[in-house]
């Protein structure tokens, strides 16, 4: 693969420096950068952001110096800094929803749950998510080789959801909205889904889907503005079973039913 655009300048030891303090969210929100590893992470994140350097060994970095910056226990020999998008970072006002499908994150913090979900809504087209601010950093390496490159199509906000549900739901110029919160407690969703009054409503309303914390769920600030709070049924119904499944898996299981009834 070419990459012309980019110089391809032998590496000192203060970007050596550079690259490797990009693991730490703290220096990736000091210089705006962040850092992917692997030809076809690279490749495809190139068509969402701007790539400010390339090392690949054998080239301008020797084994050794692609080794002291990565971040993978076996580095694939390439390693990209990319500039992050400006993007809304507790701002409640300024985000609107425009696709017809949205999904929040609600206290999402593991790194490869979060690179699997937005993968995972590349997939689906759902191109808008929205986070809490207590969701692990979508340019945490981890998270970035999760995606496989998803993060150039899919567009993460950072918000303070509760603030930002309430002027949704008090705004009334928004459009109609129905919200589905995926709670233990909610009702089965392939038979909420099923019912004709539930889906003439959704097909004439924007629709988000929140799913929450590994651990604890939908926190309690977000619950109140779930209109329709669903379960994935385990099978069968009354079988002993795992109390919960993985969110990551769950997410894909919930879009690829919503998908389906579109």
């Amino acid at each position: 693969m070419a990459f012309l655009s980019v110089s391809m300048e032998r590496i000192s030891k203060a970007q050596i420096k550079l690259v490797k303090s990009l693991q730490q969210k703290k220096y990736r929100d000091e210089t705006g950068l962040f850092v992917a590893e692997g030809e076809k992470c690279v490749e495809e994140l190139r068509k969402g952001f701007e790539l400010v350097h390339l090392y690949r060994e054998g080239e301008n970095a020797t084994r050794t110096e692609i080794e002291q910056m990565s971040g993978l226990k076996n580095p694939q020999g390439i390693i990209g800094v990319f500039r992050k998008r400006e993007v809304l970072n507790g701002e409640p006002v300024a985000y609107e929803i425009t696709d017809s499908l949205a999904l929040v994150l609600d206290g999402i913090q593991d790194p490869g749950n979060l690179g699997t979900i937005i993968r995972t809504c590349d997939w689906f087209g759902v191109r808008s998510v929205l986070c809490s601010q207590e969701t692990a950093d979508c340019y945490n390496p981890k998270v970035v080789q999760a995606t496989m490159g998803a993060l150039a199509r899919v567009r993460l906000y950072y918000l303070d959801l509760p603030a930002w549900f309430r002027l949704l739901t008090t705004n009334k110029q928004a459009p109609a909205t129905t919200i589905y919160g995926t709670l233990l407690e909610g009702k089965d969703m392939y038979h909420l889904l099923e019912g004709e009054a539930t889906m003439r409503e959704a097909q004439k309303s924007k629709t988000i889907i929140i799913m929450g914390n590994e651990g604890n769920g939908i926190s309690q600030a977000v619950r109140p503005f779930i209109t329709h709070p669903i379960r994935i049924p385990s099978y069968p119904k009354d079988a002993e079973t795992s109390e919960s499944l993985n969110v990551a898996i769950a997410t894909a299981i919930v879009l690829a039913e919503f998908r389906r009834k579109e």
